[in-house]
């Protein structure tokens, strides 16, 4: 009976999962990623757009990436954009491209960005328990109104829970990778 109660609950863990990974590869490590600039958006003909829309975002190595516009005319706004993001970042133009050298971190800017990680990563948690609570909820209402069989409301609190547990320690080992990524030199 509550197979689809277990499956839902299942999807939104997921989901939480994912968003927290798609804003912890938003966060600045020692290397280029061009997911960083995701969160950048740049003003171009008094639209926002995200930089992806509006150049090819490519990694020349490590610590370098190159942004070609697919419109010549966007290259000074995307610089702006990417000079005033908090991302500390420095581009520079060569007339066909941009150019963006990642210098090294500090270690106290690294234990910064750790910081931030771990604040998402907490929030991800929390999404996952306001999930469970959700669900216990409307498992509750429904036995106040049915009068479930004691066991099977038991046996699917314990679901739940393992449920929960199983999505949490995701989230924690996502956390220990992102973590060790962003303090290695």
């Amino acid at each position: 009976m509550f197979a689809q109660y277990i499956d839902s609950t299942k999807v939104k863990m997921q989901q939480a999962v994912d968003f927290v990974t798609a804003e912890l590869s938003k966060i600045r490590t020692g290397r280029a990623n061009p997911d960083m600039l995701n969160k950048i958006s740049v003003n171009f003909y008094d639209s926002e757009f995200p930089i992806n829309q509006l150049a090819n975002i490519s990694v020349l190595d490590a610590i370098t990436l190159s942004i070609q516009p697919f419109d010549k005319s966007s290259m000074a706004t995307i610089e702006k954009a990417i000079r005033n993001s908090d991302l500390g970042l420095n581009p520079s133009n060569n007339g066909s491209s941009i150019i963006i050298p990642f210098p090294p971190l500090s270690m106290e800017r690294r234990q910064e960005f750790v910081k931030i990680a771990s604040k998402q990563v907490e929030e991800g948690r929390v999404s996952i328990r306001n999930i469970r609570r959700d669900i216990i909820q409307v498992v509750k209402k429904i036995d106040t109104e049915e009068k479930l069989p004691e066991d099977e409301v038991k046996r699917f609190m314990d679901d739940v829970q393992s449920l929960t547990d199983e999505f949490i320690t995701k989230l924690n080992d996502i956390f220990s990778i992102k973590e060790k990524e962003i303090i290695e030199k």
